[in-house]
């Protein structure tokens, strides 16, 4: 029973890592039909965020005040990555809209500057994020099992997330406005939403949520400039797999593929794990290829 307890915590904080990184590029790539390469090096920048908390907190706050850097290095994380995201849109996303394939390539080539910025910061060697004691440790619920603080921690951020999301797009004008534009953007300028307001919100608040998803990265070992190219695939394939432009869709892909990917490894290895996990992909979106939650529409193709 303690096996299968275990392995069924690792399937949950694999998918809430895979939820928690693709929950950025399920909103932009839903909305507005952008392929940004460049999400992998937004979680990057709310890694490094969280890495500069840290080395602050060391240098001008009184040791006893350590332990609660954390605290303040996830809305950290968020911010910074919420700007650079915000200028990303304006000065460059929203000339490519409706050429997926020119900003597959200029945001690719943002990813490469933005990788070669942090190498000439922080040099190339990656670089270690002490986490709090609060986090040390885990909780044992039986003989052999422990779960790991960081791992709850990690789960806990992501419903926290899930739930904030949930009542921006669902309870408020503003995720009204993102959903009208989301279902027909002609029809929603019409009726007088500014739907470049609504493109630059939108990309600035996944970009945001990427830097959450590197804050909470540094809890699972050092970061890099390359930390992000780690994890774009996975993110891409939780998005293609739940759906485009859906919550559910995205908390059932990144679910499905954490669960999947922990029991395959378990009966194999980890490299043919991955394998199998990709056969699934494929051979499920051959038979339904909008994913497993299709978004209703009310514009014409």
């Amino acid at each position: 029973m303690d096996v299968y307890l275990l392995q069924l915590f690792n399937g949950l904080s694999v998918s809430s890592i895979l939820l928690l990184v693709a929950l950025g590029l399920a909103i932009t790539f839903g909305l507005m039909k952008v392929i940004n390469m460049a999400h992998g090096e937004l979680i990057m920048i709310g890694a490094y965020s969280t890495y500069l908390t840290q080395n602050l907190f060391n240098e001008y706050l009184p040791a006893s005040m350590f332990n609660w850097y954390f605290v303040l290095a996830v809305p950290a994380s968020f911010a910074i990555a919420f700007l650079f995201g915000l200028i990303l849109e304006v000065s460059l996303i929203r000339f490519l809209y409706g050429r997926p394939l020119d900003s597959l390539l200029a945001t690719w080539g943002v990813g490469m500057v933005l990788q070669q910025v942090a190498r000439s910061i922080f040099g190339a060697p990656n670089v270690a994020v002490k986490s709090p004691t609060w986090l040390d440790g885990g909780l044992r619920i039986m003989d052999g099992t422990l779960l790991p603080y960081k791992r709850l921690f990690i789960i806990a951020l992501v419903i926290a997330c899930l739930v904030a999301m949930y009542l921006y797009i669902y309870r408020s004008n503003a995720g009204r406005r993102m959903r009208a534009v989301m279902q027909n953007r002609d029809m929603a300028a019409c009726l007088g939403v500014s739907t470049r307001r609504v493109d630059a919100m939108t990309f600035a608040i996944g970009s945001g949520i990427a830097g959450i998803a590197g804050c909470a990265l540094t809890l699972m070992g050092p970061i890099g400039p390359s930390l992000g190219t780690y994890y774009i695939v996975d993110a891409f394939m939780v998005v293609v797999l739940g759906g485009v432009g859906k919550l559910v869709g995205t908390v059932l892909g990144a679910t499905g593929i954490g669960m999947f990917n922990t029991l395959f490894e378990y009966w194999t290895n980890a490299s043919l794990g991955k394998v199998l996990v990709f056969i699934c992909i494929v051979a499920f979106l051959q038979w339904k290829p909008m994913g497993l939650v299709a978004m209703r529409t009310r514009s014409l193709d």
